[in-house]
């Protein structure tokens, strides 16, 4: 196994992950103190969506015309110049369309990351190694708002710093090798409800992380702000769900490379209904801290397990339209879960963010529940 690749694909994408996490709570600290409602805010993050489904489609494409690498590179500096022209360009509707270039190629990036890994694992060490990469990424994330913290939401320096990320990154990539091989093809949405027919349980709970994470990133400090927190206890509980994710993918990771991974996919569900019921009824008492804490857990356990079976079945360009189908069910999630969250909460009750996790996490709890809810569908 090529170590040192691997190593180097994680930290460029880890850049992505934290440049995301100064960047995104930035954005709706900056709109709220703009006067901007929850309606607008949900807008505004979930643009990054649509470009997730742009990007899903392109991934494979751009990766058989230059290669995996060369790709990785490009979209990286490209991120960097979107986030970049944010600090410069401070209008909503021009960070409507920034937002959108954002998405659409760091999702190029984490498709042929995320590709780049699993093809180069072995299977003893998928669980561990996978659930390596997630840690990460999720400290990656958890770094970003204490960094923003550190540097304050009340100017732009939050988005420089992960400008620079985003223009170191690609050289971590210059001579590895290993990369999954693609053809150059587009991947559509009718191949994607193949995918979901086939994986319906993994594709429901890879929906669900990634409203889970976008809402989090976005919508979660003004939810905190709203119940009468502080700016700062905002962002320290935002910090505290991303350590949940990150410091339990670890022993996860490695309990699937011994035990079922089945029955740890389940236990993750029924966490992640139990703790989202939970956290508005104990929101003011000490008792919330281990609560975010296995609220980021159990979320994060779902994306990992869904990795690591992904892995277990696709190589080269299978394995690469597999991540772009991750990428648009991503796309999706991203693009339901806070419109629904923003809405709701402005709307309905200050709490949607909350009930709409559970009424995920309940439909994911009933599909595991089927006999044959992990072996892939011949549909």
């Amino acid at each position: 196994m090529r170590w040192g690749t691997y190593f180097a694909v994680l930290a460029a994408v880890l850049s992505v992950g934290l440049a995301l996490g100064v960047s995104m709570p930035l954005v709706s600290l900056r709109l709220e103190s703009w006067g901007y409602g929850g309606f607008a805010i949900g807008v505004m993050a979930a643009m990054p969506a649509i470009g997730v489904l742009l990007g899903a489609s392109l991934a494979s494409r751009l990766a058989g015309w230059i290669g995996v690498p060369a790709t990785m590179r490009l979209c990286l500096w490209g991120g960097a110049l979107s986030v970049g022209l944010l600090a410069v360009l401070p209008s909503y509707p021009l960070w409507l369309v920034l937002r959108l270039l954002i998405g659409t190629s760091l999702t190029v990036v984490f498709i042929l990351g995320e590709s780049w890994i699993n093809q180069l694992v072995v299977e003893q060490w998928r669980g561990r190694l996978v659930a390596l990469y997630g840690s990460s990424y999720a400290l990656s994330q958890l770094a970003g708002p204490l960094v923003l913290g550190a540097l304050g939401s009340d100017d732009d320096f939050g988005f420089w710093a992960a400008t620079g990320l985003l223009l170191v990154a690609p050289l971590l990539l210059f001579g590895r090798s290993g990369a999954p091989s693609t053809d150059a093809c587009s991947v559509t949405f009718a191949d994607l409800l193949g995918f979901c027919r086939r994986l319906p349980v993994i594709a429901w709970a890879i929906a669900l992380f990634a409203g889970f994470e976008a809402m989090i990133l976005t919508l979660l400090p003004v939810y905190v702000l709203r119940q009468g927190f502080t700016a700062e206890v905002a962002l320290f509980m935002v910090s505290t769900v991303v350590v949940g994710d990150a410091v339990l993918q670890l022993p996860i990771g490695a309990l699937a490379d011994r035990l079922s991974r089945q029955a740890l996919f389940s236990g993750c569900a029924l966490s992640l209904l139990c703790s989202s019921l939970a956290i508005p009824l104990l929101l003011h008492t000490p008792a919330i801290w281990p609560l975010w804490v296995l609220f980021g857990a159990s979320a994060g356990g779902l994306f990992t397990l869904s990795l690591i079976l992904i892995g277990e079945r696709y190589r080269d360009d299978a394995l690469v339209r597999a991540n772009a189908h991750v990428a648009q069910l991503w796309g999706v999630g991203c693009l339901l879960g806070p419109l629904l969250a923003g809405a709701g909460s402005q709307w309905v009750s200050g709490h949607a963010l909350l009930w709409l996790m559970a009424a995920g996490a309940l439909g994911l709890v009933l599909l595991t529940r089927r006999p044959d809810a992990f072996e892939p569908s011949a549909a």
